[in-house]
C-alpha cells in the first residue's frame, strides 16, 4: 500500500503455474509490475481478462529474461529493465459508486417505538467470479429475508475473507 495505491491478487493454488502467479518475491515494485492492468481513475468495472506475465518474467531483444529484485538495503528501486505487459480484458461491466454502496446498510430508529430498537435497510448487486451474480438484499423494517442467494452471498465473502487471511498469514 502506498503511492495511493493498493492492489489485492489472489492466485488459485490449484492453478497451472500458481506459484508463479503470485511470487512474493516482487513486493517492492509495487501493483503496477505484480497485477498490470488499464484501471481508470474513478471508474470501477469488473471484466473477463487474459492472465499476466509472471511478475518478474520479461522478453528483451527475443531473449526471456528474469527480473531480480534488490535487497531493501540498497534502498529504493530507482529503474527497471522492462515495462509489464498489459493484459487484455473484454466483457467489462461498469459500475455507478451509487449501485456499488447501495448494498451498505443504514440504520434508523422505529418512530414511536421507544425501545431504541433500529432497523436495517438497502440492496444491490455484486458480480462473482466467472461471470456469475449474486444479489444481496438487508433486512428491511418490515421485511425479513433468509432467500437462499443471501445466505450463498454471505457464506461466499466469508470463505473469500478467510482464504485471504490464510494467504496473508502463509
Amino acid at each position: 500500500m502506498g503511492a495511493n495505491a493498493f492492489c489485492l491478487k489472489a492466485c488459485d493454488p490449484s492453478g497451472p503455474n500458481a506459484p508463479h502467479f503470485c511470487e512474493h518475491i516482487y513486493d517492492r515494485i509495487g501493483c503496477a509490475y505484480n497485477s498490470p492492468n488499464a484501471a481508470q481513475n474513478g471508474t470501477f468495472e469488473s471484466c473477463v481478462g487474459d492472465n499476466q506475465d509472471f511478475p518478474g518474467v520479461f522478453t528483451s531483444d527475443g531473449q526471456v529474461m528474469t527480473y531480480t529484485q534488490p535487497p531493501e538495503s540498497l534502498g529504493p528501486i530507482a529503474t527497471m529493465p522492462y515495462q509489464p505487459k498489459v493484459p487484455a480484458s473484454s466483457d467489462c461491466v461498469q459500475f455507478a459508486s451509487a449501485s456499488l454502496y447501495a448494498a451498505l446498510g443504514s440504520v434508523s430508529a422505529t418512530a414511536g417505538s421507544g425501545n431504541g430498537s433500529a432497523a436495517a435497510t438497502g440492496t444491490g448487486t455484486a458480480k462473482a467470479g466467472g461471470g456469475a451474480r449474486a444479489t444481496a438484499r438487508a433486512a428491511g423494517s418490515k421485511q425479513m429475508s433468509n432467500d437462499a442467494g443471501v445466505v450463498a452471498f454471505s457464506m461466499g465473502v466469508s470463505v473469500v475473507g478467510v482464504v485471504f487471511s490464510a494467504l496473508f498469514l502463509s
